[in-house]
């Protein structure tokens, strides 16, 4: 079910930034009666179909809720197993990631990592900061609203230290201390699984973004999924505060 109704409108072309909330492991391990670590197994190989699929379709940045700073409150040893699963994929993927001209950026408070992960997490954004492919953000221990109140916290810091004018304090100025700084907004927002929310995601970001809900788990979405959901963003009338005659006669600026 789509948030917006798909009524060809206009062609958007491709979206150049995806945003993910890959729900729906856990349920899809217990269809098949099979532990939930099984089916984060299962989302790792999915991430890996739908990095190559964005960085042929030259999509600019693809970003993916691994981790939230809600998921904590899971039991432990499912929180153990998934800390692994991370340090793994990351040790496994990175060289492939730099081989194709991919950037990796982890988003969030990694202080809550151990030590081993976190130097994992510099290695891996440091081998390909370079790289001038598909951005590939992934938010781990992450929280739309921490994201906020991080930046508010460094701007206040700043106002104190004599750095920041307290009269420069515009939407502009937050969004350069926020964790997604540089990189242009979402366009799409895509969530698996059936549940239709943010589950604080982003929540600055998606201000006029294009919401699309699937009930497919996230080990089923595959690059067919992604295209149906492009799809339907590309039919989509993004009106940014105009009317719907101005962007048909092209009058939005």
């Amino acid at each position: 079910m789509n948030a917006v109704d798909d009524k060809p409108v206009i062609d958007n072309g491709n979206p150049r930034h995806i945003a993910i909330i890959m729900d729906g492991n856990g349920r899809w391990a217990q269809k098949r009666l099979m532990p939930r670590i099984m089916g984060h197994h299962a989302g790792v190989k999915a991430v890996r179909k739908i990095v190559e699929f964005c960085a042929k379709e030259n999509i600019e940045v693809l970003s993916l809720f691994a981790f939230s700073s809600e998921n904590w409150r899971r039991p432990k040893d499912e929180v153990s197993l998934l800390m692994e699963l991370f340090m793994s994929t990351l040790q496994a993927e990175v060289d492939k990631l730099d081989r194709n001209n991919i950037r990796l950026k982890i988003i969030g408070d990694k202080t809550a990592f151990n030590d081993k992960l976190q130097d994992k997490i510099r290695s891996a954004e440091a081998q390909t900061a370079n790289n001038t492919g598909l951005t590939l953000l992934i938010a781990a221990n992450y929280g739309g609203r921490w994201d906020i109140a991080n930046a508010i916290r460094q701007i206040v810091a700043g106002i104190k230290a004599g750095t920041i004018d307290e009269q420069e304090i515009s939407e502009d100025l937050v969004e350069r201390y926020l964790q997604t700084a540089g990189l242009p907004e979402p366009d799409l927002f895509i969530r698996t699984g059936g549940e239709e929310r943010v589950s604080n995601f982003l929540l600055w970001q998606l201000a006029y973004t294009e919401f699309y809900f699937t009930d497919a788990l996230w080990p089923d979405f595959d690059h067919n999924a992604l295209q149906q959901a492009i799809g339907s963003f590309k039919r989509r009338q993004r009106r940014f505060g105009h009317t719907g005659e101005q962007v048909v006669a092209g009058r939005v600026v």
